[in-house]
């Protein structure tokens, strides 16, 4: 968050009518303070601001220059952007998360994305790195844990307490932790939505198509990391599995008519592009992959126009109601 206490006072003087020489005399102190203020050379001393605050008929928040919905905004902002950078640019990714941590370190969700971006996301952590980062992650968890409200954030809080553990090769507390901190596949929050209506009711049905389709993609994508990480072949050969999941998938939609498979095809699509870039496949068909890609993004997005449910789960799972 920016400053702006000496741009702050010389709008307030002006508006007030006064001179930097009356601000001098009623606060006792040199000229050549005021206009270093106005300037942004300096700051005033910390036992000045109340008498600055009352002198201008303000609260020393809009003194300092700080509102709140206008922080909330630009942290919002930042997020965004860090999370459009995390697949592609991670060291861009970083910067970005490390300067908002500077800037605003009391916000839980920048603590959130802070450490684990220095984790290394939540999968494959490199333990020394963990360990490492120890102390700083513990204290970040606490500080979740003992003010945050937002329950996924306190839930990863816990979740990296219990990575640490397993790094320290405590796995059997680690496992404790899951355990007693996180619901089973039946008592999650979707699953309770979804029992809150009556059957016979268009609330119940959008939910659950929703489960159905998170359930899919869920179960698409630990297909594809079950070709990737635990196939023993080489990368060409998990491209092509791949492709033949994908082939399948969309043999399987033209045959039944569920047109929602297609956000399964997508997932299998996004999770290619992402593999061929992380373990640096040459692939002579890329481009036709990104194609292919493309069009079953397209193909979605009309889908969601027609069907609300299909809207919903979009935005849902990528924060928008159309794919790129």
């Amino acid at each position: 968050m920016e400053i702006r206490i000496g741009e702050n006072i010389k709008r307030l003087r002006k508006t007030k009518g006064v001179t930097q020489e009356q601000i001098a005399e009623v606060l006792g102190i040199s000229v050549t303070a005021v206009s270093k203020w106005e300037r942004n050379e300096t700051y005033p001393d910390i036992t000045l601001l109340f008498p600055l605050a009352h002198y201008f008929g303000v609260t020393l928040d809009e003194l300092m220059g700080y509102d709140e919905e206008r922080v909330q905004a630009e942290i919002a902002e930042t997020l965004t952007y860090y999370r459009s950078l995390w697949l592609t640019e991670q060291s861009k990714a970083h910067e970005v998360i490390a300067k908002a941590y500077h800037e605003y370190p009391n916000d839980y969700l920048v603590m959130h994305y802070y450490m684990w971006n220095l984790a290394g996301d939540m999968a494959d952590n490199d333990k020394e790195m963990l360990l490492a980062h120890k102390e700083e992650f513990l204290a970040i968890c606490d500080k979740i844990l003992n003010g945050c409200t937002e329950e996924t954030v306190r839930l990863n809080a816990w979740n990296m307490k219990a990575k640490l553990l397993h790094a320290e090769g405590k796995t059997e507390e680690a496992l404790t932790i899951y355990g007693e901190k996180y619901p089973n596949w039946y008592d999650t929050r979707e699953q309770k939505k979804e029992q809150l209506f009556s059957k016979d009711t268009p609330e119940f049905g959008l939910y659950l198509k929703q489960n159905l389709y998170e359930l899919a993609c869920f179960a698409t994508d630990k297909k594809m990391k079950d070709i990737w990480f635990c196939t023993e072949c080489v990368s060409e050969d998990k491209v092509k599995k791949s492709l033949e999941l994908a082939e399948a998938l969309e043999e399987m939609r033209k045959r039944t008519g569920n047109e929602e498979i297609l956000l399964s095809e997508y997932v299998v699509y996004d999770c290619l592009q992402g593999y061929i870039l992380r373990f640096g496949v040459k692939m002579f068909d890329e481009k036709a992959i990104l194609e292919r890609r493309k069009a079953v993004a397209d193909a979605c997005n009309k889908l969601a126009e027609r069907d609300p449910s299909v809207k919903a789960y979009l935005m849902k799972r990528y924060g928008r109601e159309t794919l790129g």
